[in-house]
């Protein structure tokens, strides 16, 4: 399947600058010894974490704000691709060019779950135990063949709470599968969707309004007549959701503590921003 020119562009912005702009000169440093190239986080996943746009604003994938919580030698390539599915992504041809672009050393993220669900839909529905799971080893074999890490993140969780306050879950078999993928295929597992069922528990149903997309009628001049959607984030939420990505990388050794800052600091929500389409 072809690319618009929109998303064309989204893959062009996701680039570390060095591939973008075809530069392969290494950096020097001191006594003009090359330093090491930095290394990337390719993220392939769905519209909870992918780049938004200008015209959706605020709403805002967690993969915008990673990149405020790593240090100077990781770079974020963002794939992340509104309704996209593991399936889906794949027939698209995106693994595809992702990997092109992967590199000895890099991680490639993979969170998926959100739009697997959706099995009404050929183009976009899996199976947990079958489908769901072998769309996921075509990542991690992907990318160990190309000398880099996999990462399996389970779905970042809905808002969704019962009468009585308690967060719910909403992924159904989803988590559970990927995390027996990982166990099998001995892959370092975020468990993003316990974390963040954890977190929303914590601010409960009135507290995590601000983090999701919800908008009162004229608060947004995209979403003139408001917003309630509890899927995907604002600035707040995103910026939450990324920092529970960092702290789970190094607690599962997958970065070392020198590689992430300001885990536990606030981030102002204006350094999120919104580009052109």
């Amino acid at each position: 399947m072809s690319l618009t020119r929109r998303q064309t562009a989204a893959a062009i912005a996701a680039l570390p600058l060095a591939l973008a702009t075809g530069t392969t000169a290494a950096a020097h440093g001191p006594g003009g010894r090359p330093r090491p190239r930095p290394r990337t986080l390719h993220i392939a996943g769905d519209s909870t974490a992918a780049q938004k746009y200008a015209d959706a604003a605020p709403e805002t994938g967690w993969g915008m704000a990673l990149p405020f919580f790593l240090g100077r030698t990781l770079n974020v390539a963002n794939y992340a691709m509104n309704g996209r599915s593991s399936k889906s992504f794949i027939d698209e041809g995106r693994l595809a060019a992702l990997l092109e672009e992967v590199r000895g050393g890099d991680l490639l993220l993979i969170q998926f779950g959100h739009n697997d669900e959706k099995t009404e839909d050929p183009a976009r529905g899996t199976d947990p135990y079958t489908t769901y799971q072998d769309c996921l080893r075509q990542y991690v074999r992907g990318a160990r063949s190309r000398g880099a890490r996999p990462v399996l993140l389970t779905p970042v969780e809905r808002r969704r709470f019962a009468d009585d306050g308690t967060a719910k879950p909403t992924h159904g078999a989803y988590p559970a599968a990927m995390r027996a993928l990982a166990a099998e295929e001995r892959v370092p597992l975020l468990d993003l969707q316990a974390l963040t069922l954890a977190r929303w528990q914590e601010l409960g149903p009135d507290g995590t309004l601000e983090y999701f997309n919800w908008l009162e009628p004229g608060q947004s001049p995209n979403y003139p007549d408001g917003r309630q959607d509890n899927t995907h984030f604002q600035p707040r939420g995103a910026i939450e959701a990324a920092r529970l990505v960092a702290r789970a990388l190094v607690a599962g050794k997958v970065l070392a503590p020198r590689d992430v800052r300001r885990t536990d600091s606030a981030i102002p929500l204006e350094w999120i921003t919104w580009p052109q389409a």
